[in-house]
């Protein structure tokens, strides 16, 4: 889940975080000093650390400067009050991951942390290029096909350069494993790599989350914040599903990948930034281009070298490889023996239509072998993972579907809306999402696991709905 270090000369501060975190999964370490904070750093192997600006002996800025100088890819969160945010500003240009103003926002803080700890997987987890399936069991692109072994070229070639790359494939075939691999064999492989989804982020929030905005920019920004793009200077910035960007933020990434400067917002200085772009998308942008929905100067500007991912059913022989590294994976993540398969089986995985492409294939084998008893995984097993019947409660889908018509009908009928088509998916998101966490009893870590979305992801939903989770520690943090 992730090993973090608390560093804060407050006490209870870092009880209460410690329980914070510990509830949520983590594991912990803490200090109350700079230099107890190193020896942890030097010792340990650390995922995250929170840092406090104002410490005892050697400061914030000073411990930051020297966890940067031993991990220069291990994230720091800087914790600060207003009296010290210059200061955490100043730490966030020369590498730290965010900074957080005293006191803090539970759910926020959450977010911000999942975002650091995901960022540090992506830097720190290297991505195997068609690795023998006895022989890693980290992330890997698997595939011995023609149309495969073009993108393992594609990937060697473009990695040497600072070219911006468009990735480009059906949901599902891996386009954030490509540009991993790209930024982990490049030069700038030491320096950040960040990713922005342009979903999972609300469309009001993703201009600043993207440029950062100065104080007074609009109501509630009390302060400067440094954006994604300026954190990563030197660094990779990855534009997942970049084909949803609204219009105006992509006038600004082309402004980006044209002069190589940006502008905060409510500000007016030019801020130089040295950035790698690489972007994906699953839309189809030469149709969104003749309906405008997309600027066809960025459209060239990104795809100065384009990377074609093929859906899974292009490349069906792939298949049993894929199969065979998918469950020594999966066993040996949950620490059982792999059972191996049958022939029957994976027939029946080659022969079926994977909509979901390597995704729905991988999460298919990951079910079977969760409920399976020991024995080599069957045919039936396999059709049990598929169908969702293993756990003895399929849902009733098409009873379901009469009450989700019915209410949708009269949606239709009451009122004249233009945006009744997002505001229907945006309702029924937010209810799945709250049952997801009423199940779960508030468990984000499992609440993302049932939904089947990453945890940033899922913090990001629970923002842009207003869903409210309470916590019992939130007093003490402050």
């Amino acid at each position: 889940m992730g090993n973090i270090l608390i560093i804060d000369d407050d006490d209870q501060l870092r009880k209460s975080f410690n329980k914070l975190l510990t509830d949520e999964g983590y594991q912990t370490k803490s200090a109350a000093s700079g230099e107890a904070g190193l020896k942890i750093v030097q010792q340990e192997v650390l995922d995250l650390v929170i840092l406090d600006m104002r410490l005892p002996g050697m400061n914030g800025l000073e411990t930051f400067q020297a966890i940067h100088e031993m991990e220069t890819k291990l994230p720091v969160i800087i914790m600060t009050a207003f009296g010290t945010t210059e200061t955490a500003i100043e730490a966030t240009k020369m590498g730290a991951f965010d900074y957080v103003l005293k006191p803090f926002d539970i759910p926020e803080m959450l977010v911000v942390i999942e975002q650091a700890l995901e960022a540090s997987r992506f830097m720190r987890s290297p991505v195997d290029m068609d690795p023998l399936p006895d022989k890693s069991f980290r992330d890997a692109i698997i595939g011995r096909s023609k149309s495969m072994q073009e993108v393992y070229k594609a990937i060697g070639r473009v990695s040497e350069t600072d070219a911006t790359v468009l990735i480009r494939g059906e949901s599902g075939t891996g386009k954030e494993l490509v540009a991993r691999a790209i930024y982990q064999h490049s030069a700038r492989a030491h320096k950040p790599f960040l990713v922005i989804n342009c979903v999972a982020i609300p469309e009001t929030l993703l201009e600043s989350e993207l440029f950062g905005y100065e104080k007074g920019a609009f109501t509630g920004a009390t302060h400067r914040r440094i954006g994604k793009i300026e954190q990563a200077n030197h660094g990779t910035v990855f534009l997942d599903e970049i084909g949803d960007m609204p219009l105006s933020i992509q006038a600004k990434i082309l402004r980006l990948l044209q002069e190589r400067s940006i502008e905060r917002l409510g500000g007016r200085a030019t801020i130089p930034v040295d950035v790698r772009i690489i972007a994906a998308t699953n839309r189809d942008l030469e149709s969104a281009l003749s309906k405008g929905r997309f600027r066809e100067d960025l459209y060239y500007r990104l795809k100065v070298v384009s990377i074609f991912l093929p859906s899974l059913g292009d490349r069906t022989e792939d298949i049993p490889a894929l199969t065979d590294y998918f469950l020594a994976r999966f066993s040996l993540e949950a620490q059982v023996e792999n059972p191996g398969i049958t022939q029957a089986a994976k027939a029946m995985l080659a022969a079926t239509p994977w909509k979901g492409n390597v995704r729905e294939l991988g999460n298919t084998i990951q079910k079977a072998l969760i409920f399976n008893r020991g024995a080599p995984i069957s045919k039936e097993d396999i059709l049990q993972a598929i169908t969702d019947k293993s756990t003895g409660n399929a849902i009733d889908l098409e009873k379901g579907d009469q009450a989700i018509r019915q209410w949708v009908r009269q949606a239709l009928n009451s009122r004249s809306n233009p945006n009744l088509f997002d505001d229907c998916l945006d309702h029924f998101a937010g209810i799945v999402i709250s049952e997801a966490l009423n199940i779960t009893g508030g468990n984000r870590s499992q609440a993302a696991k049932r939904l089947g979305l990453s945890r940033p992801t899922l913090h990001s939903k629970i923002e842009k709905y207003g869903l409210k989770i309470e916590t019992s520690v939130k007093e003490n943090l402050s």
